[in-house]
């Protein structure tokens, strides 16, 4: 058995702090702009999941059909996957009326599930096998119940006496016990990425959440839209000044 580097790249970028950098921001502009469809322009929750779900299903097609990793359209995909997300998860905690705890509780058997899933059919859930439509299909399924999942945990937090800064900082936290786990233990790196990549998501919710809800319920109640006009060009620009490279596909043997 010889053992070779697959010559396909992945189409995901690899993970540095300018990735976690943007990917807060992400968050946190799904959350805004989530709000602004479902709540600022009174289309609701269902339709609001449906108009960022076409639109998550659009971007998916498109980057699987990529030959390459383009990061506009990585990050587009993204950003779609947390808008969704926000707008799914107040349909399932608000709408069903199934609560902040029912709803995380749900929605994290959902992530579980897709990582198990994924990794019984493939054989890994790391981000470097990333590079085949089947892999690309389990990699944004989960990251779109991460990303839901996140916000149901983001506002289940918010809402009890620790308010919105207080659950940043728990998250933040949270974070910075996984960075420390990463460069002071031998914990699984693939866990730890998943473990970061679903707080992440509830740290830019309460961010969201901050910015834009009323000053009666501890935000600032800034505008939605121009919240998210601000964090959409802070996006474009980390990615721009940020060195973007694929993610190293694994080795294999051959």
């Amino acid at each position: 058995m010889q053992t070779s580097l697959h010559s396909t790249m992945t189409k995901v970028p690899a993970v540095t702090l300018g990735f976690w950098a943007i990917k807060i921001l992400a968050t946190t502009f799904g959350e805004t702009a989530g709000d602004t469809v479902s709540m600022s322009m009174n289309l609701g929750y269902l339709v609001g999941t449906g108009i960022f779900a076409t639109l998550l299903v659009f971007l998916v097609t498109l980057q699987i059909k990529a030959k390459q990793f383009h990061p506009f359209l990585y990050w587009a995909t993204i950003i779609a996957s947390t808008t969704a997300g926000t707008t799914m998860a107040d349909f399932a905690t608000r709408s069903l009326g199934i609560g902040y705890p029912g709803g995380s509780l749900l929605l994290l058997g959902t992530v579980l599930a897709s990582l198990a899933i994924w990794h019984k059919a493939l054989g890994s859930i790391s981000v470097s096998t990333v590079h085949e439509p089947k892999a690309e299909l389990y990699y944004w399924l989960t990251i779109t119940f991460s990303q839901t999942l996140g916000t149901a945990l983001g506002d289940w937090i918010a809402d009890g006496p620790l308010g919105y800064l207080g659950a940043a900082v728990v998250f933040g936290a949270l974070l910075a016990l996984l960075a420390l786990a990463y460069y002071r233990t031998s914990i699984s790196r693939v866990a730890l990425f998943w473990a970061a990549f679903i707080l992440t998501r509830p740290l830019g919710a309460v961010v969201g959440d901050f910015l834009d809800k009323p000053v009666s319920h501890g935000g600032l109640e800034l505008s939605r839209a121009g919240a998210s006009l601000v964090l959409s060009l802070a996006i474009a620009t980390l990615v721009l000044a940020i060195p973007q490279r694929a993610a190293e596909p694994e080795m294999r043997r051959t």
